[in-house]
């Protein structure tokens, strides 16, 4: 954001800086990062630097409006009943926004005197991560704000606490991450916005970290929150003694704790939103997937960032906003406990066993409101009356919902059961409360009243009487004053001099001013053929129409604060009621889809199976089946071979376009899906848990950064190898076509050693290095795959069918061709494809593995070399070396006269 832009060198006499100006320039000193929205009556103004940037970013017309220092001051504006579009717009262009409120009426700033200015302050910041309209949130998605820590370690490196919130919901989650799990750990919370220590923002180490986010950066004073302080300020926030009632919390996370809640203390200012105890979620406890693999395998967004076509997209079926996060949470977050997947599995299996159960409780979910984001809007005083009603729905909502469960019988899943159990719970007073005091039709704003039932408060409805029938009552009181002074020509009127008035004729009014009729009726004007007169009643009656309105308001506004401090009071009432709508809406939306598609539900617990009959991309099958295509299916087993106790790694070859990529991907969602606690599409399927997924498919530069497309990949690579373990799952596809064909092989094959004598991880490594095939014959847990194509008239058909073997060829000319290239160019590259391939059949790449020792007795070898005696005379070794023209040798041979120079120099001693 942009502090207002100091003036220019004044032009002349600099003109005096206005009241109004010089409380603006105070109160954007004060908020030097946010662009202030300063109310102005119905607007919103913007000015100097700010009012530039919002006219820019909004489309809407730059003006002026005076002078400072000798200089037209820039001004725009937005009307306030707007305000919420223009700010969602804002927000989104990554702007923060300190929204400037008038505090007093103009009424009462004039009694201060003439000159005296409005009374404002900021009373919100308004971030990405701390908004809470509906209109600028996403009702599938959490507005997650996470805050980040780091201590030092006792090995003098950093470990990190991160705080994840959502102030729409209330939610609130610690966790604790190394160094080399950080940016795991943020990708999984997937925030709107990441507050750190400068210290840490502006850390070499992690500027890479903050780049690559999509999330906006709010950087907070250098050294953040003080390790010492941070359990204090926490409990604090919570009002409690201490923090230790929440559970056992590391100091980091204690720290990063502390730091979100200060954040939101400073935005909010003043109103602090309700969040719910701090939960600990140890990494431990859930499957790692790191940001380059979440983006590899679209599972949230695609790689444009787009949410359509990303696997969530797909699975979403629930009803409801808490379900939708709910569902997106869990897919974010697999388990590693068996037993809390199959509870998970169990309750989807329960409805799929009841199809009529689930078809009448979707459309009672689909009709319940957003319960947690309405009780948070109450909470903070920008609620209005329709965030009411939702929570009285929902709350009956909830109730017939439990019935209609208990009634079904759900007792073959704990987890519906326990579900079911804090629907009932619900509280049926608060909801009648509700019921009984709002009308059926609601306005958006408090503010503008109306939304109380009648007949709910009896003065409320005297109030609106005289404010809404003032002419009949004025009506009346003219019939009664004409029968009591015997004048039927005797009219009430009205006019901004008089207030209310009667009106009689001339002869009439003679009789009035006598007594007895004197005595109600004073003498105020005589007019030509006519008197008028006041009452005393009728001057009540026009003091109480004027303030009827404002009364009546205040009235509705009484009955608002009243319903919703209740109900904030049972804050904690509504949420357990709230997940558990959310967990039954996920088991339906996961049960629907499953019988829809044909899922299964798959075997998970702790062995190091993987094992896929018929297995389906999930993503690819919904866009072919909208096309009317059928996807095929194929298996995959990366169980342990017989007599192994370690996972297989298969390499998987053929041409491009002929489905490996998909057969990677497929077989990697699968795996989370299944742990995630959702059917997979597939006919079988037995997970063994997969503690870290690891995905290195396709390819893209850094340029921003100075990273080649080969450069990624190699620090892709270089993570999974230097993390992987015997549980992984690793999905690699393509490593080392980004360079050189002899440095590409060789980084591949070592790659691929690595993986089975280090990592013993399971493994799915598509290549077109046929050369690698080969390894199969040497390394234990190694095993060959390829995808199925024809040949038909010169051209290839593919068949999209992974069987075992090796393919021998990639008919990558064939794919150019469909591609477009020139017949000039295809003519060409087949008579060089064809001498390649004559100097492949001469020299096999067989006999080169042959040769090559294998990674695990090549480490054990690799030891320093004696130390020379003298200076080595010439011999046969130094001919054969002076013999050789390296520009002249193709990289084949090249290899193999360097194995041919070390067999001369013989064994080892």
């Amino acid at each position: 954001m942009h502090a207002p832009r100091p003036p220019l060198q004044p032009q002349g006499k600099p003109d005096p800086v206005t009241p109004v100006m010089a409380q603006f320039l105070d109160v954007k000193a004060a908020n030097p990062d946010c662009l202030l929205f300063y109310r102005m009556g119905d607007f919103y103004e913007l000015f100097f630097e700010d009012a530039e940037v919002a006219s820019r970013t909004l489309g809407i017309v730059l003006t002026k409006r005076g002078r400072h220092q000798g200089l037209d001051i820039p001004m725009c504006g937005v009307p306030v009943h707007r305000a919420d579009e223009y700010l969602q717009r804002l927000i989104a262009a990554g702007h923060r926004v300190a929204v400037c409120e008038q505090l007093e009426d103009p009424a009462e700033a004039r009694k201060r005197g003439a000159k005296s200015v409005v009374r404002r302050d900021v009373t919100r910041l308004v971030t990405a991560g701390t908004i809470t309209e509906d209109a600028l949130l996403d009702p599938a998605r959490a507005n997650t704000l996470v805050a980040v820590a780091r201590l030092r370690a006792a090995d003098g490196g950093f470990t990190y606490g991160l705080a994840a919130l959502d102030i729409s919901t209330g939610t609130f989650q610690l966790a604790e991450a190394s160094a080399d799990g950080l940016a795991a750990e943020i990708a999984r919370f997937d925030p709107r916005e990441i507050v750190v220590a400068e210290a840490a923002h502006e850390d070499k180490t992690l500027g890479p970290l903050w780049a690559e986010t999509r999330a906006a950066i709010a950087p907070q004073p250098r050294e953040g929150i003080d390790a010492a302080t941070a359990a204090t300020r926490l409990a604090a926030y919570f009002e409690v003694a201490s923090v230790d009632a929440f559970g056992q919390f590391s100091r980091t996370e204690l720290v990063a704790g502390a730091t979100a809640v200060a954040y939101v203390e400073r935005t909010q200012r003043g109103q602090r939103p309700p969040l719910s105890v701090p939960v600990r979620e140890t990494s431990s406890a859930l499957m790692r997937i790191d940001a380059a693999t979440r983006a590899n395998l679209e599972l949230g967004r695609t790689l444009s960032g787009e949410r359509a076509g990303g696997l969530l997209s797909i699975i979403d079926r629930t009803a409801t906003g808490g379900g939708a996060r709910l569902l997106a949470a869990r897919l974010a977050s697999p388990l590693l406990d068996p037993a809390a997947i199959a509870t998970r599995l169990d309750a989807v299996a329960c409805l799929i066993a009841s199809p009529d159960l689930v078809a009448d409780i979707r459309p009672r979910l689909r009709r319940i409101p957003d319960m947690l984001r309405a009780l948070t809007r109450l909470a903070l005083e920008r609620g209005g009356p329709r965030d009411l009603l939702a929570i009285g729905q929902g709350l009956q909502a909830a109730q017939e919902l439990a019935a209609r469960l208990a009634a079904a019988g759900v007792e073959a899943s704990s987890e519906l059961c326990e579900a079911r159990d804090a629907m009932a719970r619900a509280d049926r007073g608060l909801a009648r409360d509700i019921e009984a005091a709002l009308a059926e039709m609601l306005p958006l704003l408090k503010r503008d009243g109306g939304f109380v039932r009648e007949g709910y408060d009896r003065v409320l409805d005297e109030t609106r009487a005289l404010r809404d029938e003032s002419r009949r009552v004025i009506a009346a009181l003219q019939a009664r004053y004409a029968q009591e002074s015997d004048c039927r020509a005797l009219r009430v009127k009205h006019n901004n001099m008089l207030g209310f008035f009667v009106e009689v004729p001339q002869a009439a009014g003679e009789r009035l001013v006598k007594e007895p009729l004197s005595r109600v009726f004073q003498h105020r004007q005589t007019m030509a053929g006519a008197m008028r007169f006041s009452t005393v009643e009728l001057g009540e009656l026009e003091s109480r129409i004027a303030t009827a309105a404002d009364k009546a308001l205040g009235i509705e506004l009484a009955i608002f604060t009243r319903l919703s401090a209740g109900l904030v009071a049972a804050r904690s009432a509504i949420e357990t009621v709230a997940r558990g709508i959310a967990v039954i809406d996920v088991a339906a939306a996961l049960a629907d889809l499953a019988c829809d598609l044909g899922w299964v539900r798959p075997r998970v617990d702790r062995s190091l199976a993987l094992e896929i009959k018929g297995g389906r991309h999930p993503v690819v099958e919904a866009a072919l089946k909208r096309e009317g295509k059928s996807f095929v299916a194929n298996a995959c087993d990366l169980s342990p071979p017989a007599g192994e106790g370690m996972g297989a790694i298969a390499i998987v070859t053929g041409p491009n376009m002929a489905g490996k990529s998909t057969y990677l991907r497929q077989n990697a969602l699968i795996a989370i899906l299944a742990q995630m606690g959702s059917y997979v599409p597939a006919e079988e399927a037995h997970i063994g848990v997969v503690d870290k997924l690891f995905s290195r498919v396709g390819a893209a530069d850094d340029l921003a950064r100075g990273r080649s497309t080969f450069m990624v990949e190699m620090i892709e690579t270089a993570a999974i190898l230097n993390q992987a373990s015997e549980r992984s799952l690793v999905i690699l596809d393509e490593i080392g076509r980004g360079t050189a064909t002899s440095d590409g092989l060789s980084i591949a094959w070592a790659t691929l050693e690595h993986l089975h004598e280090r990592n013993r991880c399971r493994a799915l490594f598509a290549t077109h290095f046929h050369e690698l095939t080969a390894l199969a014959g040497r390394l234990a847990r190694l095993v060959n795959l390829t995808s199925l194509v024809r040949e038909w008239k010169g051209d290839v058909v593919f068949l999209h069918e992974i069987v075992s073997g090796a393919a021998d060829r990639s008919y990558g000319v064939q794919v150019a061709r469909l591609a477009g290239l020139p017949p000039s160019v295809i003519a060409r590259a087949k008579t060089i494809l064809a001498g390649l391939e004559r100097m492949e059949r001469e020299k096999p790449a067989a006999k080169l593995i042959e040769e090559l020792p294998l990674f695990a007795a090549a480490v054990a070898r690799a030891a320093p070399p004696p130390p020379l005696a003298g200076p080595a005379a010439p011999d046969a070794l130094r001919e054969a070396l002076a013999a050789l023209t390296p520009d002249e040798l193709t990289p084949r041979e090249a290899l193999e006269a360097l194995y041919r120079l070390k067999g001369m120099i013989g064994p080892k001693k």
